[in-house]
């Protein structure tokens, strides 16, 4: 069946924003714990079931190059722990990587590569549009997708998006994050910078009207990420009197936070999106002197401290999508198990009924064990409590928000949201 659209997506309904100090989000444990450690083994019956599932061959298309690159250290150690995970319980995965990059050109290529050598779904890309240039492939080819980094509202909507689905929150849910914390510091004049593409001005619309409903005045100033200078951008700030800028931009960015300096703008009133979450920002923006970015603040989605903590025992602080990523190739390993295939229309029909409506795990062991005795499943995860709904968008996100301190990117606390109909 194709996806049908839908209306309007995602309200926010009750911040469940359980912000804290990091390690005080009641769900910070979710899906990062070593089965071995903290499980009994698994039963006979349930290593059975798995050694009899068919190996699930994942084609991981993530930016090992370009302009996305810095995000891929934490999301291809997000996939490695999942499959480690995976197979530490007895499951059969294995995966195969090419290069997404940025080039349009590319990431289609790439694709078609993987599906060639085998591969039962992908896994990817990292940026909504790259995404769009292969997505029409994997619909005429019936070809399952999981994204942990996708956040276009788009795919909720197009026919082509039948077989993705995504275990991060779409931009409906960076808004109310950003504009409340933005609206708590005292901003009242909001300048909204957002690249000129789907995901810049989705978010920058969202927020824009996140921030209206708290009494905020934003106004958007949409730029091309191939601008030759950020002068305009500087200008429009200064004319609108703006008291807060929130910059949504990827590695373009580092050059218009320098502008932005430059004009005299304080980081403390800078806010940046997902994009710009980077642990080594404050030393591109000021090379030689890092503190200069103190008290600039970033957005960024994330797991729970303790699969923060172990994603950080290989990537340091660059923890933004790790989480999302670990389970999306859990998701799809569960799903391929619940469907007792690898067809992309089963597989991706199969994906939301783990997430919801059943008893509750937080691990592919114990999922897996479930599944093995019939029993509906409920899986909660590294990225929080998932619970993907029909056309395959989840409606539970979470987020890591940091601030520049003594020149260095940290993380002052994990917020959930819950958005819905």
């Amino acid at each position: 069946m194709r996806r049908l659209p839908r209306g309007p997506i995602a309200l926010l309904v009750g911040a469940s924003l359980l912000g804290a100090a990091c390690g005080s989000s009641p769900d910070a444990d979710l899906g990062t714990a070593d089965p071995a450690q903290t499980e009994s083994p698994t039963p006979p019956a349930a290593s059975q079931f798995l050694a009899d599932a068919d190996e699930l061959v994942i084609g991981v298309v993530l930016p090992e190059t370009g302009l996305f690159s810095y995000m891929y250290p934490s999301m291809s150690t997000g996939v490695r722990l999942a499959v480690a995970d995976i197979e530490a319980a007895g499951g059969r995965v294995r995966i195969i990587e090419g290069d997404s990059g940025t080039d349009p050109d590319l990431a289609p290529e790439t694709v078609g590569r993987l599906l060639g050598e085998g591969a039962h779904v992908i896994l990817g890309a990292a940026a909504s549009g790259v995404s769009q240039s292969f997505i029409q492939t994997l619909y005429e080819t019936e070809v399952a997708q999981c994204s942990g980094s996708n956040t276009s509202p788009s795919y909720s909507t197009q026919a082509n998006a039948e077989y993705f689905f995504r275990t991060v929150t779409t931009a409906a849910a960076d808004a109310p994050i950003m504009a409340g914390a933005i609206a708590r510091g005292g901003g009242t004049n909001v300048a909204i910078l957002a690249r000129a593409d789907d995901w810049g001005q989705s978010l920058a619309a969202l927020l824009r009207d996140r921030l209206a409903e708290l009494n905020v005045v934003s106004e958007v100033v949409a730029f091309s990420q191939d601008a030759a200078n950020f002068e305009d951008l500087v200008l429009s700030v200064e004319q609108m009197g703006a008291d807060t800028v929130v910059v949504l931009a990827f590695a373009e960015g580092i050059q218009l936070l320098r502008r932005l300096l430059e004009a005299g703008i304080p980081p403390s009133v800078i806010h940046a999106g997902p994009g710009l979450y980077d642990v080594e920002l404050p030393s591109k923006v000021s090379p030689g002197n890092p503190t200069r970015l103190d008290g600039f603040t970033v957005y960024g989605h994330s797991g729970g401290d303790r699969f923060n903590q172990r994603l950080a025992q290989t990537v340091g602080g660059n923890i933004v999508f790790g989480g999302q990523y670990y389970d999306c190739v859990v998701v799809l390993a569960l799903a391929a198990l619940a469907a007792g295939t690898h067809s992309g229309p089963e597989l991706a029909s199969a994906a939301p009924g783990i997430t919801r409506d059943g008893r509750k795990c937080t691990s592919f062991e114990q999922c897996a064990a479930l599944l093995a005795q019939g029993i509906d499943i409920d899986y909660d995860g590294a990225s929080g409590p998932l619970e993907l709904d029909d056309v395959g968008d989840t409606t539970e996100g979470r987020y890591a928000i940091a601030e520049v301190r003594g020149g260095a990117l940290e993380v002052v606390r994990i917020e959930d949201v819950v958005i819905g109909p």
